[in-house]
């Protein structure tokens, strides 16, 4: 018998080394759950929508002023031939609209049979918060902001949970006419 290896444990041998040379797998990490929302800017605060509660974000779009409504009921805007209403939430919620046009942006909410597009000072993309970030002790807000807010998120700055389903449940919010 010959000393030479057979292709198979040649295959073997070629198995070992490069088990013992390869280099060990990275440390496991422990997955932080976390949760996403819209951010978003009105006044000097910050606002969160949860995901599924924004349709979409759109530029401001041009719209036709509205007789006999609320200051706060900017007007109507076609958008992809859906008569979208739009509302200066800051103006609802008793708030200043900032007068940087180029930075506002409009929050459309479809629910229910409310489709409206809510215009806020400066939308900051998807943000994502740990979990354990969230605390339902929401800091002192206004009241007319109150019912809408959910809980908030610590950063470096407190996000609160805004709902825009609760917004188009209000009844104050769905009476936009004099």
């Amino acid at each position: 018998m010959s000393d030479t290896p057979t292709p198979f444990q040649r295959l073997l041998q070629i198995d070992a080394r490069c088990r013992a040379l390869a280099a060990g797998l990275p440390s496991q990490q422990e997955a932080i759950q976390t949760w996403a929302g819209i951010g978003f800017r009105m006044g000097g605060r910050l606002f969160v929508a949860p995901m599924g509660e924004v349709g979409e974000i759109l530029h401001e779009p041009r719209y036709t002023l509205l007789p006999g409504v609320k200051s706060w009921v900017k007007g109507v805007a076609n958008v992809r031939g859906r008569l979208l209403p739009v509302m200066d939430l800051c103006g609802y919620l008793g708030l200043e609209l900032s007068p940087l046009r180029k930075q506002r942006r409009v929050l459309v909410v479809d629910h229910q049979d409310v489709f409206a597009g809510l215009t806020v000072d400066e939308v900051f993309g998807m943000q994502h918060f740990p979990v354990d970030a969230f605390s339902e002790q929401v800091p002192p807000v206004e009241a007319s902001i109150q019912p809408f807010i959910h809980g908030v998120f610590q950063r470096e700055q407190p996000w609160l949970v805004f709902s825009p389903h609760a917004l188009a449940a209000h009844q104050t919010f769905l009476d936009v006419a004099y």
